[in-house]
C-alpha cells in the first residue's frame, strides 16, 4: 500500500509540536531553577551563621541563632494557601515573576542590615515571597503535561529542592570565604533577578483555557476550595504530608549534627555523608516519578500506583531506626543514606497522587494546602528533636519519633486518601 505524501501542513504541524515540547522542558528546566534558588535564599543565612564574624557583628546567642532559622518558615507555611489564591485567580506567569523579584530583593537586601531584628524581618518577608513557588509550580506542570507525565515532572522538580542544598552550601561558602557576608547576599539574592527574563519570554498566560481543557480531558466536575476539607481525603494528605516531611526536615536540620556528635565523624566527612544523603533522595525521588508514570501508562490505576509508591517510601524510611539503635558507626552511616534516599521513592508520586485522587480540585490551592502540611514540619522538627535531644541525652528518642511519625503517615495513606472518599460536588468554573 502507498504510503501518504507528507504535506507542508504535516510538516508545519510536527515542527510547531516539537517547538511546543521543547518550550515546555525549558520552562520545567526554568522551574527547578527557581526551586534551586529558593533553597540557596533560605539556606545561605544558616551558613552565614556559622561565620563568627556575622555572629558577633549581631550579638547573637544560640537561641537568637534558632530564631532566625525558624522566621523563614513561619511565613511562608502560613501564606501558603493565600498564595495559591493568588496563581489560581491571576494565573502562573506574573504572579511568579513578581514574586520571585521580591523574594530576591529581600534576600540581597540582608546585606544592609544592622540589627538582629532587621534580620528576622526580611526572614519573615523571605517566606512571604517564597511562598508562591509550589503552588505555581506545580499549577503549572498540572496544566500543561498529562497525569501519567505527573510523577517525573513532580519527581524532578522536587528533587531539585535537594539540589539546592547540595549546590548552594559550596557556593555560599566560598563567596563568604572570598567577599564576605555582606557581598554573599548581595551575589545571591539580585543575582537571582536574571532569572525573570527567560521566564516572561517563555511562558504564555493561558492559564484559563489549560484548566479548563484539563478538567474536560479528566471528565472531573470542578471542586469548590471550601469543600475540600469536608473529605477524609484532603486531611488524609495533610497528615501524610506533615508525616513525609517532618522526617526531611529532621534530615536536612539535625543529620549533619547527629553524624558530628553521635557518630563522631569530621566536619569535612559529616558534609560528604550529608550531600550523599541528599543526592540519593534527589536521584531516587526523579527515578520512582519515572517508573510510576511507566506503570500507569501501561494502563494500572494511577491511585493505586502512587500510593504503592508512597508507602513503600515511607516503609524505607523507617529503616533509619537500625542505624539508630546499632552500636556499629557503618551500619549507623548506611541506613542514614538509605532511608532518606528511600523516602525518594515517595516525593514525586506524594505530589502526583493529589491531582489524581482529586482532579477537580483548584490545582493551585490544593498544592498550597499540601505545601503548608509538608512545611510546618520546618518549624516543628527542629525544636521537637532539640528538646527530646536535650531531655533524652541522644538521638533514640528522636529517631523513635522520626518513626511515629512515618508510621502515621502509611496509615494515613492506607486508610483516608482513597478514591471513593474523594469530593464530588461540582460547580461553574469563576
Amino acid at each position: 500500500m502507498l504510503e501518504r505524501a507528507q504535506t507542508p501542513s504535516d510538516v508545519s504541524t510536527a515542527a510547531a509540536l516539537s517547538t511546543g515540547m521543547a518550550r515546555r522542558w525549558a520552562i520545567v528546566a526554568l522551574l527547578c531553577a527557581a526551586f534551586i534558588i529558593a533553597y540557596i535564599d533560605r539556606q545561605n543565612l544558616s551558613l552565614a551563621l556559622t561565620d563568627r564574624d556575622f555572629n558577633k557583628f549581631f550579638r547573637l546567642s544560640d537561641n537568637g541563632r534558632g530564631l532566625l532559622n525558624s522566621a523563614f518558615f513561619w511565613s511562608y507555611a502560613m501564606l501558603q494557601i493565600p498564595a495559591g489564591w493568588v496563581v489560581d485567580r491571576f494565573g502562573v506567569k506574573r504572579p511568579f515573576a513578581i514574586f520571585l523579584a521580591l523574594w530576591s530583593m529581600f534576600s540581597g537586601l540582608t546585606a544592609w542590615c544592622s540589627t538582629a531584628t532587621q534580620l528576622f524581618g526580611l526572614r519573615i518577608l523571605l517566606g512571604a515571597g517564597e511562598a508562591i513557588n509550589t503552588p505555581a509550580g506545580m499549577r503549572w506542570i498540572r496544566l500543561n503535561f498529562k497525569e501519567q507525565q505527573h510523577g517525573f515532572i513532580m519527581g524532578l522538580y522536587q528533587a531539585s529542592a535537594k539540589v539546592g542544598p547540595a549546590i548552594g552550601a559550596p557556593l555560599v561558602v566560598w563567596l563568604l570565604l572570598f567577599f564576605g557576608w555582606r557581598l554573599m547576599f548581595i551575589i545571591v539574592g539580585f543575582g537571582a533577578l536574571l532569572w525573570i527574563l527567560p521566564w516572561l519570554l517563555l511562558v504564555h498566560d493561558d492559564d484559563r483555557q489549560l484548566e479548563r481543557a484539563v478538567l474536560q480531558r479528566s471528565d472531573a466536575p470542578l471542586v469548590p476550595f471550601r469543600t475540600l476539607f469536608h473529605s477524609p481525603v484532603m486531611w488524609g494528605i495533610i497528615i501524610g504530608s506533615f508525616c513525609y516531611n517532618y522526617f526531611n526536615y529532621f534530615c536536612l536540620t539535625w543529620l549533619p549534627a547527629y553524624f558530628a556528635e553521635s557518630r563522631h565523624l569530621s566536619l569535612n566527612k559529616t558534609g560528604w555523608f550529608t550531600g550523599v544523603s541528599f543526592w540519593g533522595f534527589a536521584i531516587v525521588a526523579t527515578s520512582a516519578g519515572f517508573f510510576a508514570d511507566r506503570v500507569i501508562h501501561r494502563g494500572d490505576d494511577a491511585v493505586r500506583i502512587r500510593k504503592a509508591f508512597i508507602i513503600a517510601g515511607f516503609v524505607l524510611a523507617s529503616s533509619e531506626m537500625i542505624g539508630a539503635v546499632s552500636s556499629s558507626a557503618s551500619v549507623a552511616l548506611f541506613f542514614a543514606i538509605f532511608s532518606l534516599s528511600g523516602l525518594g521513592l515517595a516525593t514525586g508520586n506524594i505530589w502526583a497522587l493529589t491531582p489524581a485522587v482529586m482532579p477537580g480540585a483548584p490545582p493551585a490551592r490544593l498544592a498550597a494546602v499540601q505545601n503548608m502540611a509538608a512545611n510546618l514540619p520546618g518549624i516543628v522538627a527542629p525544636i521537637l528533636t532539640g528538646w527530646l535531644k536535650q531531655a533524652s541525652g541522644g538521638y533514640e528518642a528522636p529517631m523513635a519519633v522520626n518513626l511515629g511519625f512515618l508510621l502515621l503517615g502509611i496509615a494515613s495513606y492506607l486508610f483516608l486518601v482513597r478514591r471513593k472518599y474523594a469530593p464530588q460536588r461540582a460547580v461553574a468554573l469563576s
